[in-house]
C-alpha cells in the first residue's frame, strides 16, 4: 500500500484560462479529417498564454509551469507541462470544457485518440474526463501511461465505450511526476461499426436467455469454497464440509475440478477449512487462513476459529503450512492490497467471541505480520465483511456479510489503512437486512462504482429482500442510491415452486463478473437455510438495469459459488439446507453471448508476464472493440471482495492490438489474470492467462502510480481506533441455528420464517416439510418447543396431540 506523507487532498481543476461558451467561437470549428478535435496543433492563440481551446488543469502539492513552446511535431507550436517539484497531485492541459471545444460524443461509441509528444518523466499518461448530463464534468480514466522519449513520438489509444449519459469528453496528457512532456497534433476519430449482426447458434429462447446443463459428474466433496486456479482448475474446498462425523473423524477434503476433462481429483486437506478465508497471491498460489476448530456445544461454546493457514500449490497441488495468525478468524475476510499484501479482518476467535484483530500478510516477507506491526482498529467487523480494495488503496466495507446485523452505524464505512480511520458511509437501505448479501466492483473497475443486492437477516429471519444499491466511490462525498429491484422467480416453500410476491427476493446471492461487462446474478433462498428461490438475471452496468434470464435448475442457498470459467461460462455449485443435506450437483450456465456464432480468438500475447504502465500486444483473428483483465474468483458465502473487471485501453492496427495496462496497482492488485478480447457482438474469447505485476520497487512500498482523488469530502462520521481490547463477545447461537435438536450440522432456526406460528404444531409442520424429520434433543433444554411429550423426540407423534 502506497503510504500519504500529507493530508489527502480533494482534486480542483485549475480552469484558469477557460473560455465561456461561445466567447471566442460561437460554435466548433468544422473537423478536419474526421478530426473532433479542436485546435489540435495549439497553433490559434488565446488568453493567458494557453492556445485556443485548451485550459490549465491539475491538482495537488506541486511546483509547475504551462509554456506553448516553437519545439513542435509540426507547425510552429506545441505545448510543453512541467513539474519541478511534487508531493502529490498532477497538472495537464485539457481541451476546455465547453460546448464550444469540447468534442461531443455518443454514448455506446468509442474513439480513437493520437498525439505525439516528447518526455522526460515516465510519470505522464493521456487522461480523459466526461461531461455527465446529470453531474456535470468528472474524471473518467487514464487510458496510457506514456514511455520516455526524446524525440517526437506518437502515441495512440482507443477509448472504453461511452458511459450512457455522456454527451463531452475532454482530454490531453497529464504529468505527475517531476520532468515535462510536451505534445502536438492531437487526432479523436468516432471507430466505426465493424461487426455484422450475430447469428444465433441455439434455439431463440437459448440465443435470448442463455442455457444451463447440469453436468454428469458430481462433486464428490461438499464444498463451500471456490477458487479459479491459474492453469484454469478449479480448486474447490469443503474441511469437514460442515459435517460433524467428518469433523470427529478428521475427514478434511479438497478436491481440484479440471473444465477439460469435467473430472475431479479429491486432494489431502491438512485441517477442517469449513468456513475459511481465501485468496490469490500475486505469485497464484492460494492463501488459505483459519477454518473451524470446534463445532458448538449446546449450553457451552459456539463456533471456533484456529490461527493456522495454509498455502495451496496449484502446481503440485499440495497445502504447506505458514507461520499462524496472530487470532482465530472462523469466517474473515480477505482482501489483497495494491503492493501484494493481504488485509483480514473479522470471524470468530479461538473461544467463540468475535476477533477484533486486524492480520496483514507480507507479500515481500511472505508471512503473517506480528500483532504491533499491523494497524488496528480494535472493531469487531463481524464475519465475511465485504472489503473491496478502492483505487486510492483505501478500503471500501460494502455493508455485505454473514450472519445477522452488520456492523453499527450506517451498515458501510471507508476505512483508511495508514490513517486508521473509519468513515461512515449512507443510503444503504434496511441495513440490517443484508446478511448473504452480494457486493461486486462493477466493471469496469476504473469506475469505481459498487453494486450490492439482496440479503436477509438469519437471526430476524424475515422473508429475504429484493434491494439493491449502488455507490459511486469516484464522488467527493460518495453514499449509496437505491438502484433497481432484483427480478422475482420462483420460491419453493415444500410444497413446490411458486412465483414470488410481494416484496420477496433472496439471500445467499451469487453474482458473477461477466466479459461483456455485464454482471450475472443468480441462486438464493428466501430464508435461513430454506425455501430456495429460483431466479437469475443479468445486470448492465451501463444502464442500470436487470434482464431475467434462463434459471439454474438447482437449488443453490447455504453454502453455494458461482463463478466465471476461464472459457465465459459460469459454474454453480453447492446448496446445504437447514436439515444438513448436501447438493453434489454441479450446473454451468452459457450465456447469450455464446450462442452468437463465432467468437474472436487470441492467436498469440507476445508476453505473459506484464509490468504496471506498460503496452503489451496481442493478435486476434477479427476485429475486437474491447479487452479487459478479470480476476479469478475466489468465492464463498456470497462473498468475493477481490472480483474485478480492469479495462485494458486499445490501440488497434488491423489484427495486432496493442493494450494499455493500467499504471495503478490499487486498480488491478498483482497476480494471474483472465485476459478477455471481446467483439462488437459481446461475444468473448476464450481468456488468456497473463501475470500482472510490478517492478521491484513495488514491494518496498515507493510506488507513486498517478491516481486522481476522489472521495476526499467525506461527509460520515470518522472513527479513530477504539481501546485496545482481546475480542468481541457474540452469541453462540451467532449461525442462526439453534443447536439443540439434531446433529450439530442441522440447522432448526433460532427464529421460524415469518408465517410459522409458535406453536409446536405449526413449527413442526414446517421442520417437515423442509425434511428435518425427526430431530433427537440435545440436553434437557427444549426452547422452541418441539417436544412437550418430554420422549427426547421433537415432533413425535406424542408432540402434536393438542392438550
Amino acid at each position: 500500500m502506497r503510504s500519504r506523507t500529507g493530508p489527502r487532498r480533494r482534486t480542483a481543476l485549475l480552469a484558469v484560462t477557460g473560455l465561456a461558451a461561445g466567447l471566442l467561437l460561437v460554435s466548433p470549428q468544422p473537423a478536419s479529417a474526421a478530426n473532433l478535435v479542436t485546435n489540435p496543433g495549439f497553433e490559434t492563440g488565446g488568453t493567458d498564454g494557453m492556445p485556443a481551446c485548451w485550459e490549465k488543469s491539475g491538482w495537488g502539492d506541486n511546483d509547475f509551469s504551462f509554456a506553448t513552446v516553437s519545439d513542435s511535431h509540426s507547425g510552429t507550436k506545441a505545448m510543453k507541462v512541467t513539474l519541478t517539484r511534487r508531493v502529490d497531485g498532477d497538472r495537464k492541459a485539457l481541451i476546455t470544457e465547453s460546448t464550444a471545444c469540447a468534442p461531443v460524443v455518443a454514448a455506446g461509441k468509442q474513439y480513437d485518440l493520437g498525439l505525439y509528444y516528447k518526455t522526460t518523466t515516465p510519470d505522464a499518461a493521456i487522461t480523459l474526463f466526461r461531461h455527465d448530463t446529470t453531474a456535470g464534468w468528472q474524471y473518467w480514466t487514464d487510458l496510457k501511461t506514456l514511455d520516455m522519449a526524446a524525440a517526437w513520438t506518437q502515441a495512440t489509444v482507443r477509448t472504453p465505450a461511452v458511459p450512457a449519459g455522456t454527451d463531452r469528453i475532454t482530454w490531453g496528457v497529464s504529468v505527475y511526476g517531476t520532468g515535462s512532456a510536451t505534445t502536438d497534433d492531437y487526432t479523436m476519430e468516432q471507430v466505426s461499426d465493424p461487426v455484422p449482426p450475430a447469428t444465433c447458434t441455439g434455439t431463440a429462447e437459448e440465443c435470448a436467455n442463455g442455457k444451463w446443463t447440469v453436468l454428469p459428474t458430481q462433486n464428490p466433496v461438499r464444498s463451500m469454497h471456490s477458487v479459479v486456479l491459474n492453469n484454469g482448475k478449479v480448486l474447490l474446498i469443503a474441511g469437514s464440509g460442515n459435517s460433524e462425523e467428518n469433523f470427529a473423524a478428521g475427514t478434511f477434503t479438497s478436491a481440484v475440478y479440471n473444465p477439460a476433462t469435467g473430472s475431479y481429483k479429491v486432494v489431502p486437506t491438512p485441517k477442517d477449512m469449513f468456513c475459511a478465508g481465501h485468496v490469490q497471491l500475486a505469485d497464484g498460489r492460494v492463501l488459505v487462513m483459519s477454518g473451524n476448530k470446534a463445532f458448538p456445544v449446546v449450553g457451552g461454546h459456539g463456533y471456533e476459529g484456529y490461527r493456522e493457514s495454509y498455502i495451496f500449490d496449484p502446481v503440485t497441488e499440495t497445502y504447506s503450512r505458514t507461520n499462524d495468525l496472530n487470532d482465530g478468524h472462523w469466517y474473515p475476510s480477505a482482501t489483497e492490497l495494491g503492493n501484494g499484501d493481504i488485509i483480514s479482518f473479522g470471524g470468530l476467535r479461538e473461544d467463540s467471541s468475535g476477533s477484533v484483530t486486524a492480520e496483514r500478510w507480507s507479500n515481500a516477507q511472505q508471512q503473517w505480520l506480528p500483532l504491533w506491526q499491523v494497524n488496528q482498529t480494535w472493531s469487531f467487523w463481524g464475519l465475511y465483511p465485504s472489503m473491496i480494495l478502492m483505487q486510492d488503496g483505501r478500503l471500501f466495507y460494502s455493508g455485505s456479510h454473514v450472519f445477522g446485523n452488520g456492523t453499527p452505524g450506517t451498515g458501510s464505512a471507508i476505512y483508511d489503512y495508514d490513517a486508521n480511520t473509519t468513515t461512515a458511509i449512507p443510503g444503504l437501505q434496511n441495513k440490517d437486512q443484508r446478511d448473504q448479501s452480494a457486493s461486486v466492483l462493477l466493471p469496469p473497475a476504473q469506475d469505481q462504482k459498487v453494486l450490492t443486492l439482496g440479503g436477509g437477516n438469519i437471526d430476524s429471519n424475515p422473508a429475504a429482500n429484493r434491494l439493491t444499491d449502488i455507490i459511486d466511490l469516484k464522488a467527493a462525498n460518495p453514499a449509496y442510491t437505491m438502484g433497481p429491484k432484483i427480478p422475482q422467480g420462483t420460491v419453493d416453500l415444500g410444497n413446490g415452486k411458486v412465483a414470488q410476491t410481494g416484496d420477496q427476493g433472496k439471500m445467499y446471492v451469487s453474482a458473477v463478473l461477466l466479459p461483456d461487462g455485464k454482471v450475472l446474478e443468480t441462486g438464493g433462498a428466501l430464508h435461513n437455510r430454506a425455501d430456495p428461490v429460483y431466479e437469475t438475471s443479468i445486470f448492465d452496468p451501463a444502464t442500470s438495469t436487470f434482464d431475467p434470464v434462463a434459471v439454474d435448475p438447482e437449488a443453490r442457498g447455504y453454502h453455494s459459488s458461482a463463478f466465471l470459467l476461464p472459457d465465459g461460462r459460469v459454474m454453480t455449485t453447492g446448496d446445504n439446507p437447514g436439515n444438513g443435506t448436501w447438493n453434489h450437483d454441479v450446473s454451468v450456465y452459457t450465456p447469450p453471448y455464446l450462442l452468437k456464432g463465432s467468437r474472436p480468438a487470441i492467436t498469440s500475447v507476445i508476453d505473459k508476464e506484464w509490468v504496471y504502465g506498460d503496452t503489451q500486444r496481442i493478435t486476434v483473428d477479427r476485429p475486437v472493440v474491447k479487452a479487459e483483465l478479470i480476476r479469478p474468483a475466489a468465492v464463498t458465502h456470497s462473498s468475493d471482495p477481490n472480483q474485478r473487471f480492469v479495462d485494458l485501453p486499445l490501440s488497434v492496427d488491423g489484427n495486432n492490438v496493442d493494450l494499455n495496462v493500467t499504471s495503478n496497482p490499487n486498480l488491478a492488485p498483482p497476480g494471474w489474470y483472465m485476459l478477455f478480447a471481446v467483439d462488437a457482438n459481446g461475444v468473448p474469447s476464450v481468456a488468456e492467462w497473463v501475470h500482472l505485476q510490478g517492478p521491484s520497487a513495488l514491494a518496498s512500498d515507493t510506488a507513486s502510480a498517478h491516481v486522481h482523488a476522489f472521495a476526499d469530502s467525506l461527509g460520515g462520521k470518522v472513527s479513530e481506533p477504539g481501546g485496545k481490547r482481546t475480542s468481541q463477545k457474540v452469541s453462540t447461537t451467532i449461525s442462526g441455528c439453534d443447536r439443540h435438536y439434531g446433529t450439530v450440522n442441522v440447522c432448526v432456526p433460532t427464529v421460524f420464517p415469518e408465517g410459522v406460528r409458535k406453536t409446536t404444531a405449526s413449527r413442526c409442520a414446517w421442520l417437515k416439510k423442509n425434511d428435518y424429520g425427526r430431530l433427537r434433543i440435545n440436553g434437557k433444554d427444549d426452547p422452541l418447543g418441539l417436544d412437550p411429550s418430554r420422549d427426547g423426540l421433537a415432533c413425535g407423534a406424542k408432540d402434536l396431540i393438542r392438550r
